[in-house]
């Protein structure tokens, strides 16, 4: 409950599974949260979809809670920021506000041939030195394709310039801001980032490339910073006439929220998937070992931040496949207790390349694996093998990061840490150790709504800059590695050796 003068900056957290609000104190403290999730929609073997419209019925409805919780009324915001589930592409109509198609989620494949298309003799880094990405099913831009050549009437549509495209953040801030009714069309440079349609080094649309994935430059966002006042909320909604005023795709608001402000400094997000970005600066360093170059943070018109990703496509999803196909725990907490009463993972290595392997293999041909069975493997060592799978393929990543760094900078001293699987110490503790450095989480783990807090509340004056949100940052715990390096080398040789065996799974006769 708050006291009737405090003011306070309200995120929207638009994520995978479910859509939230939180209300940040000066603190950087949450005072409360309104969560909704919702459905997630497999239409066939490697598609996944979200309802736009369910995702914008529930944004309303969580904002409504997160105000009701707090016992304040709009009054009371100062700013509202926006994170999001990043890749996932939206297109709808501007004139009825109604979508085209379902949201085609980051996770889906069905656009595989699509990017063998586009990659042609030059291959999957085609537009690498442009966008700083591979072709890849991963990102948006493919998925606004595959809607304009599939959906009927679409492209017609599109070329007439009745439709709109956006990532998550776009849909949400142009439903806020009025809709059909002087809806404002943005993204920030995060989100776009991720399209495969922007300049790195410009941040703006290509149009070359647009043009090769028969997509108007019509339909696109106009490309803002992520700390700017872009609209205000609409007449007689819950937040009629407070700025937006921040928004950052969901791994770099986590990035932003964990203070990684000095080149070197890198978080890991366990979620859905795990995401872990190092800073670079405002060099763009360009990936030779399977990462993404992108845009880290802009704070209004200072230079851009950028950051070397890698992303991983299971690891908390992983636990829940094992609760809800299998049926072998009945909460995501059983897991680590499963773990927990087996020394080791007696040989069983589990590699979730469900839809493909990210980086950094980019492996699309790739399905999901578990090996190194024998009879005396029971289901408390396929427990830690799933916990273990997150912190193997987080190590695969760091030392991609760390050749890619090699010589320029300072390879990663410690990695901090957040998101819900933070919450499992064993696995945490089996992070330091297969790293060889400490793991960090902070006290607030919810970054990645406190990030879009920040970079909002920055823009309206509610914080001083990167300064405040340093001060406000502390720790909760660490882990230090305990591991033997002789023991460490033996389990990552075993996991590198189970990931080759998920390999050209994929061909003419399996999807």
């Amino acid at each position: 409950m708050s006291t009737s003068d405090t003011q306070y900056v309200l995120a929207i957290d638009q994520g995978t599974t479910s859509s939230r609000a939180i209300v940040f104190d000066h603190d950087g403290s949450i005072v409360s949260t309104g969560q909704l999730e919702h459905e997630q929609i497999f239409p066939r073997a490697g598609w996944v979809e979200h309802d736009p419209l369910e995702i914008w019925k529930n944004t309303r409805e969580v904002v409504a809670r997160a105000l009701a919780d707090a016992e304040i009324d709009r009054d009371r915001i100062e700013a509202v920021g926006i994170t999001n589930q990043r890749e996932t592409a939206v297109v709808w109509d501007k004139n009825t506000g109604k979508p085209v198609y379902n949201a085609i989620v980051w996770q889906d494949t069905r656009t595989g041939k699509i990017c063998d298309r586009l990659a042609g003799d030059d291959g999957p880094d085609k537009y690498k030195d442009r966008v700083g990405l591979p072709l890849a099913t991963y990102f948006a831009g493919p998925k606004v394709a595959w809607i304009l050549e599939n959906v009927d009437g679409a492209k017609e549509k599109a070329e007439s310039g009745d439709l709109l495209f956006g990532t998550t953040d776009s849909w949400v801030v142009w439903n806020m801001t009025g809709g059909p009714n002087g809806g404002v069309h943005v993204t920030d440079v995060t989100n776009a980032s991720r399209t495969m349609l922007m300049n790195l080094d410009t941040l703006d649309w290509n149009e070359d490339i647009c043009a090769d994935m028969g997509i108007p430059v019509s339909m696109l966002p106009e490309i803002r910073s992520s700390s700017e006042v872009y609209g205000e909320g609409r007449e007689k909604g819950p937040l009629a006439g407070v700025p937006i005023a921040g928004i950052l795709g969901d791994q770099q608001a986590a990035t932003f929220g964990q203070a990684c402000f000095e080149v070197g400094m890198g978080k890991n997000t366990y979620g859905t998937g795990s995401f872990l970005l190092i800073n670079t600066g405002t060099e763009i360093v360009r990936s030779e070992h399977g990462l993404l170059t992108t845009v880290a943070y802009r704070i209004g018109d200072a230079d851009p931040v950028y950051a070397l990703e890698g992303s991983i496509a299971v690891t908390g999803s992983l636990v829940q496949w094992v609760r809800d196909n299998l049926g072998l725990i009945k909460d995501a907490a059983e897991i680590e207790t499963q773990a927990k009463k087996v020394e080791d993972n007696g040989g069983a290595y589990f590699v979730p390349a469900f839809s493909g392997l990210f980086a950094p293999h980019w492996r699309s041909d790739a399905r999901g694996a578990l090996v190194g069975l024998t009879r005396y493997v029971n289901k408390n060592h396929l427990a830690r093998a799933v916990l273990e799978s997150t912190a193997f393929q987080t190590k695969d990543v760091v030392d991609a990061m760390n050749a890619d760094v090699d010589g320029k900078r300072a390879e990663l001293s410690e990695l901090k840490v957040d998101g819900g699987m933070t919450a499992n110490e064993t696995l945490m503790q089996f992070q330091a150790d297969l790293l060889g450095v400490p793991v960090i989480r902070p006290k607030v783990v919810e970054t990645t709504a406190l990030g879009a807090a920040y970079a909002a509340g920055i823009a309206v004056g509610f914080w001083k800059g990167e300064e405040d949100v340093t001060k406000n940052w502390s720790e909760d715990k660490r882990w230090e590695p305990q591991m033997d390096p002789a023991e460490r080398d033996r389990l990552v040789r075993n996991w590198q050796k189970a990931v080759t065996k998920t390999f050209d799974w994929v061909d003419d006769d399996v999807s």
